[in-house]
């Protein structure tokens, strides 16, 4: 681990004496954050193998709470990703064992959020049996719902306390090492409880909360370790603890995910409302999209880091550079990756067509536009994930949450509804129709989302740079 301040900075010199990115050390810590997206991305899908491997009945009752679970824990569990930009900023600043305490707040931020995440968990079977699910998939729901809000929310949630420290003091690899234990250890323990234990759909909910346990275990021999305690004395860092900045800042961070997480799960809810071959068409698509998406959302990881760093450096003028570098990176990098899907898509789409679906044509005809208007984006997205991130550094996540609810909500999935429904009236107003450009209209909404959420959160980043 090196603690010189310029590379905590990833900010080097060239022979006139001008300060310059350090891409080498800027991509020390974003590679291994872009390869621990990847590794989440394939924790979740391991959990929807095994449970696939039930029956569709078990898959349809993880689907159709897996949304609205999803947006609980971010939203609360904003409060650990707090600890990235109060750690960077002490990182920044030399003031090790403050970057330590900050980590102490949230874990003690995380277990505050055990009462929140108990009611959620119980309060599980009133909200689940208002959905249109018959009585066997509503109790299968319910018994994955009650074990991963009860017991797996918290555990996370400290987890991501850790990890979010580990990100910001120079030790990124132990947050990939975690990450990797966790996901090795979530396959064969989904096997033991829901197959050899026979304990079906909760044995995935027992399975991945067994696998956080073992991820905890080693996060916390880490976070103890002889390096932490030599340099950031975690071990004597744990008393006078003030968890009200973890709130403060980490629930404006839960809400803006979740409001975009919200506004995607109700664009895929419309356009699969119109046609099956529309909602098969966008699913593949979004996932397709997230070979660029996962990565940025790394790359965009380091610019709290590295913005944080620079504040607590009282470096303003280093602050504005990097930042800008960092959201330039992201829209590079996602751009190119969006370009490289559609260049590569006639050979990719098939892939994911059944040679016995009769819709297969049809299918194939939509994903090939849909796959460029989601490239096109792409840079656009890019300038909005590095820009969120950079203001999450600046302690800035009240506003930019504010702009990302206006695009979801009052934007995003309006217009979508409008331009992809049919062309009659709408809630029974004969004035309002839809315009019916079907899925090909709402992902073009889409595009518009991301332009305007990606236009607001730069100027954002803008505005508050300046006061560096």
């Amino acid at each position: 681990m090196s603690f010189d301040l310029d590379h905590t900075l990833a900010r080097r010199y060239d022979s006139a004496g001008n300060a310059k990115v350090d891409y080498a050390a800027l991509l020390s810590l974003a590679l291994p954050l872009m390869v621990n997206s990847a590794i989440q991305s394939i924790l979740n899908l391991t959990d929807t193998w095994f449970i696939s491997r039930l029956s569709s009945d078990a898959t349809a009752a993880m689907a159709g709470i897996y949304w609205p679970m999803l947006c609980f824990i971010l939203f609360f569990g904003g409060v650990s990703f707090a600890v990235q930009t109060f750690a960077s900023q002490f990182m920044g600043a030399g003031r090790y064992r403050r970057a330590a305490k900050s980590a102490w707040s949230g874990i003690y931020a995380a277990i505050s959020t055990i009462p929140i995440f108990v009611a959620l968990a119980f309060l599980g079977p009133f909200f689940i049996q208002h959905l249109p699910l018959s009585e066997p998939i509503q109790a299968m729901a319910v018994s994955y719902w009650i074990p991963r809000l009860l017991i797996s929310a918290p555990l996370g949630t400290v987890i991501t306390a850790l990890n979010s420290f580990f990100s910001s003091v120079n030790a990124v690899r132990y947050t990939l090492i975690v990450s990797i234990v966790t996901a090795v250890a979530n396959v064969p323990f989904n096997q033991y409880f829901m197959f050899n234990c026979h304990y079906g759909v909760a044995g995935s909910a027992y399975g991945t909360i067994a696998a956080q346990v073992v991820g905890l275990a080693l996060a916390v021999v880490l976070f103890l370790g002889p390096k932490m305690r030599e340099r950031f004395s975690t071990h004597l860092t744990y008393r006078r603890i003030d968890i009200l900045p973890n709130w403060r800042l980490g629930i404006p961070m839960g809400f803006g995910m979740t409001a975009d997480l919200i506004g995607l799960a109700l664009f895929q809810l419309i356009l699969v409302s119109i046609s099956a071959i529309a909602g098969a068409a966008t699913q593949i698509i979004m996932m397709l999209s997230s070979l660029s998406y996962m990565p940025g959302i790394g790359i965009a990881i380091a610019g709290t880091t590295f913005v944080g760093r620079s504040i607590g450096a009282h470096q303003g003028e280093w602050t504005r550079y990097i930042g800008q570098r960092i959201i330039f990176l992201c829209v590079g990098f996602m751009g190119v990756i969006g370009i490289l899907i559609g260049l590569l898509s006639p050979i990719i789409l098939p892939f994911f067509i059944s040679a016995q679906d009769p819709n297969g044509p049809a299918l194939l005809s939509l994903m090939s536009t849909l796959v460029w208007i989601a490239a096109a984006y792409q840079f656009f997205d890019g300038v909005n994930l590095g820009s969120a991130f950079c203001l999450r550094g600046a302690e800035d996540a009240t506003v930019p949450a504010i702009i990302t609810a206006f695009a979801s909500f009052g934007v995003w999935i309006p217009l979508t509804f409008l331009v992809s429904s049919a062309a009659v009236p709408i809630l029974g107003i004969s004035f309002i129709k839809g315009l019916g450009y079907g899925a090909v209209g709402g992902w073009w909404t889409t595009f518009l989302y991301t332009g305007l959420l990606g236009s607001g959160l730069y100027w954002r980043w803008r505005t508050v740079s300046r006061r560096f």
